[in-house]
């Protein structure tokens, strides 16, 4: 009886390949698309047409956009997670999810191993590995393209040999398109002094406005409205957002990262909806959260990032975080108001019943109402007192004191 292997199928080459050749070798294919909500229904279909041509006994894809979200983006956002403050991490939340789809199929069918095509230069090889290993202890990982070091040219050769034809021309880019973003590899980013230029990027500049008012309602942190219409199913608002701010071509930098095997990285991205929403939430919660819910939410949603890129999803520790960035949101409602115009936006302002700016207590750097000018005499006297107590113990050192009469002989000088 033959054995049964289920393979991470993207429609790619490298899967394409993994997919023939494993049933070429007698395995019983099992050739499951994971949708993070990056395929479309057309790019689903093809892939069922062509996993059958490649000789796949059974084809299915696994739908998992909504457990994506509830399960990661949700949190992302809470964190305001942006890796090296500019990259939403896309495809390293994405693989987490696909991963963990692949394995749970792979157990519910009795599978005996798990394929991918992976290389042995990334990143995914680690997400898609460990997840396995986790989740699906004692099955057989198999990673053709890694393990024989195959080129482009041998994998299409060998489709050609055995009636597989497809367009897998070698393109200078390579893209990652997702529902929290499209990485972009490849070209002029090989080249640390380039960037990308207008047509590596597959999203440009539609809109007919030169600016555009975007309003993102927040409930508890999560998206409930975008410009007055409501949405129950956060994805569709997400998307929503991604349609409005592509048209005018947001959201698009360059990364330079660490990857988790030890080299540096660089991909370009564009990433609109991530950077929209992201920015809003920031926004409103400069309004609706004391200084220190902002500072030690600042400390674990980057924390929380680095973890899922690293693939530590699985990590025992990430729900601990994840119920600390879901009580920080209890009070996150209201509206962010933001101008967009080609290539880039602006914060505008907050609408919001919890915003703290509201205080009676006083308006910043206007009037004070909540105490007296002899108040705030007394306050400032004790709130020097340490620095009096370390100062009047330890005098001014010369060096510094030599540096700040160097410093106020400079000032003197220019305003002369």
């Amino acid at each position: 009886m033959a054995k049964k292997v289920v393979v991470a199928y993207s429609g790619g080459l490298d899967t394409s390949y993994t997919v023939m050749k494993l049933s070429q070798d007698g395995w019983e294919v099992y050739a499951a698309s994971a949708n993070t909500g990056g395929f479309s229904p057309e790019q689903l279909k093809k892939n069922e047409e062509n996993a059958y041509k490649l000789g796949a006994k059974k084809y299915v894809t696994l739908d998992v956009t909504q457990e994506y979200y509830e399960k990661s983006l949700k949190f992302m956002i809470f964190g305001n997670v942006l890796r090296n403050n500019c990259y939403p991490i896309s495809v390293s939340s994405e693989r987490i999810f696909q991963a963990i789809a692949i394995a749970r199929y792979a157990n519910e069918i009795g599978a005996d191993a798990i394929a991918h095509g992976s290389t042995g230069a990334g990143n995914d090889q680690i997400r898609f590995d460990m997840t396995f290993q986790v989740l699906a202890p004692g099955k057989e990982i198999i990673t053709m393209t890694r393990d024989k070091a195959l080129s482009r040219k041998e994998e299409v050769d060998y489709l050609n040999e055995h009636g597989f034809y497809a367009d897998f021309t070698k393109l200078k880019y390579s893209y990652n398109v997702g529902l929290w973003g499209t990485s972009i590899c490849g070209g002029e980013l090989l080249d640390p002094t380039q960037g990308l230029p207008e047509e590596a990027y597959l999203k440009h500049v539609t809109a007919k406005e030169p600016t555009r008012t975007l309003k993102i309602t927040f409930k508890k942190g999560e998206i409930d409205a975008v410009n007055g219409e409501h949405f129950d199913d956060k994805v569709k608002a997400i998307q929503k957002i991604e349609e409005i701010g592509a048209s005018y071509a947001i959201g698009r930098d360059c990364n330079v990262g660490d990857t988790i095997i030890g080299i540096k990285g660089r991909v370009g991205f564009e990433a609109a909806a991530p950077k929209l929403i992201i920015e809003a939430h920031r926004l409103l919660e400069k309004s609706t959260l004391s200084k220190w819910q902002q500072y030690w939410k600042d400390q674990i949603g980057n924390w929380y990032g680095m973890f899922l890129h690293e693939s530590e999803y699985l990590e025992p520790v990430m729900p601990d975080m994840e119920a600390f960035l879901t009580s920080s949101q209890r009070h996150v409602n209201g509206t962010a108001i933001l101008k967009l115009r080609p290539y880039s936006f602006e914060t505008v302002g907050v609408d919001s019943d919890d915003d703290l700016t509201k205080s009676k207590l006083g308006e910043y750097g206007e009037m004070q109402h909540g105490w007296t000018a002899e108040d705030a005499k007394g306050f400032i006297k004790i709130l020097s007192t340490p620095l009096k107590v370390y100062y009047g113990t330890h005098p001014l050192s010369e060096e510094r004191r030599t540096k700040n009469e160097t410093t106020k002989q400079r000032y003197n000088k220019n305003e002369q």
